[in-house]
């Protein structure tokens, strides 16, 4: 007895690629899913190839891989593609200590965060 598919979350004209683990706080990876939120891929693209954030360059694979997707999975026109959404969220934490003064130990916190990209043929664009 073979186990029930899930449903798709996405509608037909869409597809999605996701990054778990980015080594960088999500406020931080926030302000470069904004600056491509609603652009046309190739546009988005060329934002993330001249950003100056460090973060962008991981972004930019997770952007690749939405629209491959998109290609090779779902038959969409990649000319036509539009970044849909683009949501941060938070993931682990690496904690670490500092040594200070006096014996004492401060915390430091390493967050991780995780960034999932929907692009969306144009056609079906809202």
């Amino acid at each position: 007895m073979a186990k029930q598919a899930k449903e798709r979350r996405l509608t037909t004209a869409e597809a999605m690629a996701k990054v778990r683990t980015l080594r960088t706080s999500p406020r931080k990876l926030n302000l470069v899913a904004q600056s491509i939120r609603g652009l046309k891929v190739q546009r988005a693209l060329n934002e993330l190839e001249f950003s100056p954030k460090r973060i962008a360059i991981d972004v930019r694979k997770a952007l690749y891989s939405a629209i491959s997707n998109a290609e090779n999975n779902h038959n969409l026109d990649i000319d036509s593609l539009v970044v849909a959404e683009a949501y941060v969220g938070k993931n682990l934490v690496m904690k670490r200590f500092a040594a200070r003064a006096r014996g004492r130990a401060s915390r430091i916190e390493k967050p991780f965060s995780e960034i999932t990209i929907v692009v969306r043929e144009q056609g079906e664009a809202v």
